[in-house]
């Protein structure tokens, strides 16, 4: 009985998030996005939970920032949002645009994934931003746990020359990541880097450039989840 409950509710949400969010040019289309931002892509929880942390001086991370939020980013002197969750123009991404433009702040996106990895020139395309954008920047995914933990720790690898194991902490529960889920594959990655680098020590940039495969890693992932 719960299942069937839970299951229409899922396709409820599944069909609202494909019918809402895609327009604010009117007054009409500005209140469905609302509704798609506050309720299908849990705005709503993000109201007060803002998962902020400086990571580096000037530099932050978060979940998705609302309006208002982002104001307060510029008071703050923030001058850049990078965006992880790509140039999809739903709910999120048209109300972040027009709040950056407002408040002057720079946006840059960049589209990361929380269960499952992106090719390597993706990633190098990261690395390159972090090494031009403008700080103060904050760096935000949805809920601020899996993109935003695995950007800050490719951050501390490339910019900060972190060790592994200090990178491995944006990582972590503190932020809400739970390696034991899905997201698991993003902890599966720096592990696979770790083990590479005591043979082959390289770089984070050369490694993903020469070594890293996500392909490989995801079904080296997948297979040593089926076999516990």
């Amino acid at each position: 009985m719960f299942g069937k409950l839970f299951s229409r509710l899922k396709d409820a949400e599944r069909n609202l998030d494909r019918s809402l969010g895609y327009d604010i040019s009117t007054p009409a289309a500005r209140k469905r996005a609302y509704r798609h931002y506050q309720y299908v892509d849990h705005g709503i929880l993000r109201r007060f939970w803002t998962n902020l942390h400086e990571i580096s001086p000037g530099v932050w991370r978060s979940n998705q920032p609302n309006r208002e939020r982002i104001q307060k980013y510029q008071e703050m002197g923030i001058r850049t949002l990078l965006n992880l969750r790509g140039t999809n123009k739903r709910s999120p991404y048209l109300f972040e645009e027009e709040a950056c433009k407002d408040f002057g702040l720079t946006m840059i996106s960049h589209g990361l994934t929380a269960r499952s990895l992106v090719k390597s020139e993706v990633l190098l395309e990261l690395l390159d931003t972090f090494e031009t954008i403008e700080r103060p920047f904050v760096m935000h995914c949805k809920s601020g746990a899996d993109r935003a933990g695995l950007a800050a720790a490719l951050f501390k690898l490339h910019i900060d020359n972190s060790s592994i194991q200090e990178a491995r902490e944006q990582l972590s529960f503190k932020y809400l990541h739970i390696r034991a889920s899905h997201t698991g594959i993003l902890d599966y990655m720096l592990d696979v880097y770790e083990d590479d680098y005591r043979e082959n020590p390289l770089s984070i940039r050369d490694w993903i450039a020469t070594r890293y495969d996500n392909v490989d890693i995801i079904k080296s992932y997948n297979a040593r989840k089926a076999n516990g």
